[in-house]
């Protein structure tokens, strides 16, 4: 069972659902005699918890009539970030025994939150598209994410400041069809009225945000999470590696993580497949040819097959080790 602390919080979560609670019942379900059940109204009482005994043969504890638990007081900031822990927990795998305790826990962290509060992050979990967890990076602000997870849910349009890679700064009004978080960072995606095209924005480079009357309709196709995959993977960067991999579409998008490459199959060389990566670095690549498990040949660019090539000395070197033995790998 849990520790103390978390026995009286799961106590007052019994009394709160109403009705007469017998001690013997109480200390069953919290593991307790009756002893330790007392000590734990006790715990309530001193926390202006209203717990009444009724004594007598149909006795127990009770909640005053009429008492409710005051409202949850959480900054929007921490609210969203309680209440993402548990879905991305959830996502994640990082399941308990009852697959509904997740769901049930952030109902009950809703349900307590001011209205204002509850209806941004009610907002949010409608319109997020949440891909795999990773180490953070540039964390935009509360408001940002639940103001513009907002203005997605209602179709208002929403105008902001905006700072590109490289620096240049923009004013942008954007129809946004959702909020995706990938690899720790935030994204929105929807028509840029400027550019008259849709567009990805992150979310920590927009700022002086205002939304604005009136709505919009999205397009049937708007599938915000895919939009940002694809506009990652188009996104240009110091190398652009291609590379031909003798591999279906489909065994190539099993290996490679969603937004990573762009992989089209080739109608003049049936079997084959090219896959384009845009990278900053080359010097995970190597690994991630190798983890295709198909024959591959580098298009570009010339240092890739440098790499690779010594990538395959040092696991053929690595391969034929005796057991003992100590190889020296070449830089």
């Amino acid at each position: 069972m849990a520790r103390p602390t978390a026995r009286v919080l799961t106590l007052l979560e019994t009394l709160q659902r109403g009705g007469l609670h017998r001690a013997a019942d109480l200390a069953r379900s919290l593991e307790v005699d009756e002893r330790t059940l007392r000590r734990y109204i006790a715990q309530l009482l001193e926390l202006d918890v209203p717990v009444e005994a009724v004594r007598g043969r149909y006795g127990g504890y009770r909640l005053a009539p009429g008492y409710r638990m005051p409202p949850l007081m959480l900054t929007d900031a921490e609210a969203m970030s309680v209440v993402l822990g548990i879905v991305a927990g959830q996502r994640a795998g990082l399941a308990v025994a009852d697959p509904e305790a997740a769901a049930s826990a952030t109902a009950k962290v809703l349900r307590v939150l001011p209205t204002p509060t509850r209806a941004r992050l009610d907002a949010l979990l409608e319109t997020l598209g949440l891909r795999e967890s990773a180490p953070a990076g540039a964390a935009p602000e509360a408001a940002t994410v639940l103001l513009v997870a907002s203005a997605a849910r209602e179709r208002h349009p929403v105008s902001f400041f905006y700072r590109a890679r490289d620096g240049r700064p923009s004013e942008r009004t954007l129809l946004p069809y959702g909020v995706v978080a990938d690899e720790g960072r935030w994204y929105v995606t929807g028509h840029d009225t400027s550019s008259g095209e849709r567009r990805t924005f992150r979310l920590d480079r927009m700022s002086r945000l205002r939304t604005h009357a009136g709505t919009f309709a999205a397009p049937r196709d708007a599938d915000p999470t895919t939009a940002v995959l694809d506009s990652l993977a188009s996104t240009p960067w110091r190398h652009e590696v291609v590379v031909r991999v003798q591999a279906t579409p489909e065994h190539a998008r099993t290996r490679l993580r969603p937004g990573l490459a762009r992989i089209v199959e080739l109608a003049d060389d049936p079997g084959w497949v090219r896959v384009q990566i845009r990278a900053e670095a080359l010097d995970w690549v190597p690994a991630v040819l190798v983890g295709l498990e198909r024959p591959f040949v580098v298009e570009q660019p010339q240092e890739l097959r440098t790499m690779v090539a010594a990538l395959a000395e040092r696991l053929k070197a690595w391969a034929g080790t005796a057991p003992g033995c100590t190889v020296r790998s070449s830089p």
